[in-house]
């Protein structure tokens, strides 16, 4: 419950998470129908980089204070248009103060049949998000411990859906509970496309979390992994990785464009390193760049 997403706001893990999350809203608007956008962890919706406490790490400015004014090249910046344009929207007045949590960016890419269930339990966070989204009929917010929307809130009555499981990695498990988290809600939605948000870091059982995965009666995972720094002598964040199940079936190749670009505007040391490989489905050979 002390995890406050406000000291990561922007960071190189949030770049790679919400530059895939608005890829995956804009394939699944290539069709007329409603979806709905299931955020199991949402926080509180809309950062502040000018506060004490995202000011206190400054991660941003390793991130989105990378990319936001950076000459791309052209494929690039067409892949991560929709992600940009929404933070420059928020910051009209040039520079850069606003950064959209996961349910913002999702929200201001909608269209207006599509939907959003957030969920978020720490209270004061709750009380924030719901502040942002009051009065607005495409998005519910509901305090619930995002895990058990896994099971309550699936499958969506749209039965079109990207579910999003971005959990804090507080407790020990976290990676098993990911593993466990995905299986049952695939269960309960098979239809649906997930995107489960892991961290990298010394020590981290990420050889293990990927047999859990692969171990699942799921046809189609896809991974990303984008490493920004060694993890010699650091025992925090080296790097993140995505999970996406049900992919569409151009995303494998955006990322090979993406991860990249990525790689090189935000890389913190020389180790910098990135791969996109199938872990279930397609082919599993990973493809490391």
């Amino acid at each position: 419950m002390n995890y406050r997403h406000i000291y990561h706001a922007g960071n190189f893990a949030d770049v790679l998470k919400h530059a895939v999350l608005a890829r995956l809203i804009r394939y699944m608007q290539k069709k007329d129908a409603a979806f709905r956008v299931l955020d199991t962890h949402a926080g509180i919706g809309l950062y502040d980089l000018s506060s004490e406490e995202a000011q206190k790490t400054g991660e941003w400015s390793e991130g989105i204070g990378k990319l936001l004014d950076t000459e791309l090249a052209p494929q690039v910046a067409e892949l991560l248009e929709p992600y940009l344009s929404a933070v420059r929207e928020l910051n009209a007045e040039g520079g850069i103060r606003l950064y959209p949590g996961s349910p913002k960016l999702a929200r201001m890419l909608f269209r207006s049949q599509d939907r959003l269930s957030a969920m978020e339990l720490h209270p004061e966070d709750f009380a924030r998000l719901h502040r942002l989204f009051e009065g607005d009929h495409q998005v519910r917010i509901t305090k619930l411990n995002g895990w058990l929307s896994l099971g309550a809130h699936l499958p969506p009555k749209e039965k079109r859906g990207i579910v999003l499981v971005d959990p804090p990695f507080e407790e020990d498990g976290e990676y098993e509970r990911l593993a466990d988290g995905l299986a049952k809600a695939y269960r309960r939605f098979p239809g649906g496309t997930y995107c489960l948000w892991y961290p990298l870091k010394k020590g981290a059982p990420i050889k293990e979390f990927h047999e859990a995965l692969q171990a699942l009666d799921i046809p189609k995972i896809l991974c990303a992994e984008l490493i920004v720094r060694s993890d010699r002598g650091i025992n925090g964040l080296t790097g993140s990785g995505l999970i996406i199940v049900n992919p569409p079936f151009t995303l494998k190749d955006e990322l090979h464009a993406l991860l990249p670009a990525l790689k090189d505007h935000l890389a913190q040391d020389r180790y910098a390193s990135h791969r996109a490989f199938w872990l279930r489905g397609e082919t599993k050979a990973a493809k490391d760049d």
